[in-house]
């Protein structure tokens, strides 16, 4: 009840444009003591009330609309001369001219810029000659389950004199592939931001659950990691490399879901539920790390895996396939 109630006093508030060349985060005071511990009062609420709309007021001239053929998604402005973190099914194919619609209605040009299709990221920047209100990108590796946090978008698509929708909620489970939170979205607000209650970006919301709080975003640090990839319109992970595994979803860790019979990984010996712990000698936290190594090797490389398998350590060897598809 809390934060539906709080998420109502978020929606819809309409923000006046603010060209500045700094994020609009850096006006945004410190969270009250009312958002860090919880709103337990009258008073907390208030406090809570009163820190949102600033939040809202700053924040929503950095949140787009973005038309891509005949689909609509959002995005959130990170830089002065307009580059855009979206989900990678929203931006779509890299370098194709798109319309973007500006939180008062105004319509630019831009382009599709990189994307990362096994995170879902995806990043646009606008073509027309400005500069653009933004914000910056935080810490998602910092997040703990129970930080509040602010979605916003536009659920249903882009409607005439409604600026983008605010959602207000709780950040759930947190790690390398993935940020859970609990705002509700819908189709449209694909690619919208996450914000911490400081007005960082911290996740780009990606897939919806079921039920609609309980919802995935793309973790931000995942965008400046890929960073040169993304701003050169690459299309990150579809090399020829095959490993042949898949992520254990739940897991924080690289624990795999399953190997595919007669693939790289079953030749190595890697089994489901092993955990990957090292790959070509460097640590390996999460399963999105592995990946990140993984985009830097070529089929036929041989690479060492430290692995493991309930309470004993491995140490593998696997020689990268060739993706057939």
């Amino acid at each position: 009840m809390l934060t539906r109630y709080l998420s109502m006093l978020a929606v819809l508030f309409v923000a006046g444009m603010s060209i500045a060349s700094e994020p609009v985060s850096k006006d945004i005071p410190a969270p009250p003591a009312a958002i860090l511990k919880g709103p337990e009062s009258l008073d907390d609420l208030k406090a809570f009330q009163k820190h949102t709309k600033i939040l809202v007021e700053k924040l929503l001239p950095t949140t787009v609309c973005l038309q891509v053929g005949g689909a609509s998604g959002s995005g959130v402005i990170i830089s002065e001369d307009g580059l855009i973190l979206t989900a990678g099914h929203v931006s779509g194919e890299p370098n194709k001219k798109i319309k973007i619609i500006l939180h008062d209605g105004r319509r630019v040009d831009g382009i599709t810029l990189g994307h990362w299709n096994q995170i879902d990221s995806g990043m646009a920047k606008i073509t027309t000659e400005g500069k653009w209100p933004f914000t910056e990108m935080g810490v998602s590796k910092d997040l703990k389950p129970g930080m509040w946090c602010m979605s916003a978008g536009h659920p249903g698509g882009h409607k005439k004199d409604r600026p983008p929708v605010v959602r207000v909620g709780k950040i759930g489970t947190v790690n390398g592939s993935f940020v859970q939170s609990d705002c509700t979205l819908v189709g449209g607000d694909s690619g919208g931001p996450l914000f911490d209650m400081t007005g960082k970006v911290i996740g780009i919301h990606s897939r919806i659950g079921l039920p609609l709080s309980a919802n995935m975003h793309v973790p931000v640090d995942t965008y400046r990691e890929t960073w040169d990839q993304l701003v050169k319109g690459d299309k990150i992970g579809e090399n020829p490399v095959w490993l042949g595994v898949r992520a254990d979803a739940d897991a924080k860790n690289c624990k795999l879901g399953d190997v595919t019979p007669e693939s790289p990984a079953a030749k190595a010996g890697l089994k489901a539920g092993d955990v990957v712990m090292k790959f070509g000698g460097k640590d390996v936290g999460s399963y999105t790390d592995m990946v990140k190594l993984l985009l830097k090797q070529k089929p036929g490389d041989e690479v060492p895996l430290e692995v493991k398998r309930g309470d004993e350590t491995k140490e593998m060897k696997i020689i990268l396939g060739k993706r057939k598809d």
